[in-house]
């Protein structure tokens, strides 16, 4: 299924505006959701040095060590971004067309910065390069989706991990990998997270190839969501439905 890549990156805060759907009632909608502050910033690279690392900040389950995914395209592995190393790959996909929902296209700073504040985000966001078969080929975003302000914006639970991405090269784009990766990165989210009973994404509603990948991935339509910045397709990827969708 074709799949134009993007979905963009998280809200800011804002007074809760949602528009709930299936899954209005399930919970409280975000104004109990724990604005965690946690002392230093993490430094995230391909390998995890648990002497630097402090236990209470790596707040997703060590990402580095979650791979890689067997797919049928290959094993695929999500390796922590270094900017020093990815910046140039990742900035050249973010002025891709396909990559518009970003809103990261022009100089390489502004994707720099981008990733930096990422990096600084006290291990609520891991940015990672996804490697297919040892080529790098997307851009992903890991995040804790209830310790987000998009958890102002729909009935967080504790948890709850959230999915950006962008399949960078054009080669990769519309035979169904973006579908496949989906898939494969909630499900390795869901295999090592025992904590963790969903998958969150908010691709912009208007992106409507980003979400047939997501329908393709396993993820159910959940809301149209306000965000700041945006409308979104709340898409909802459950433990419990992972292996009937």
């Amino acid at each position: 299924m074709p799949f134009a890549d993007p979905t963009t990156a998280p809200g800011t805060a804002a007074p809760l505006t949602a528009v709930l759907g299936s899954d209005a009632g399930e919970g409280e909608c975000g104004e109990d959701t724990m604005d965690l502050r946690l002392p230093g910033v993490v430094s995230l690279t391909t390998t995890r040095d648990t002497s630097v690392l402090p236990a209470a900040a790596d707040l997703l389950d060590h990402v580095a060590d979650w791979g890689p995914a067997r797919t049928s395209a290959g094993d695929f592995h999500l390796v922590p971004v270094r900017v020093d190393r990815d910046l140039p790959l990742i900035s050249g996909w973010m002025n891709d067309p396909a990559a518009a929902f970003w809103e990261l296209s022009g100089p390489q700073d502004r994707t720099e910065d981008h990733l930096r504040a990422q990096l600084a985000g006290e291990g609520r966001s891991v940015p990672c390069v996804g490697v297919l078969d040892g080529t790098p080929m997307s851009y992903w975003e890991i995040y804790r989706a209830d310790l987000d302000p998009l958890a102002r914006h729909y009935p967080a639970r504790p948890h709850d991990t959230g999915i950006h991405v962008v399949v960078g090269a054009v080669a990769d784009r519309g035979r169904g990998l973006g579908g496949l990766l989906l898939r494969a990165v909630a499900d390795l989210a869901l295999a090592q997270r025992s904590s963790c009973a969903r998958v969150i994404a908010e691709p912009d509603i208007r992106n409507t190839p980003s979400i047939a990948a997501f329908l393709t991935a396993g993820f159910r339509f959940s809301a149209e969501v306000a965000l700041p910045e945006k409308r979104a397709a709340l898409m909802v990827r459950d433990r419990s439905l992972r292996h009937l969708l």
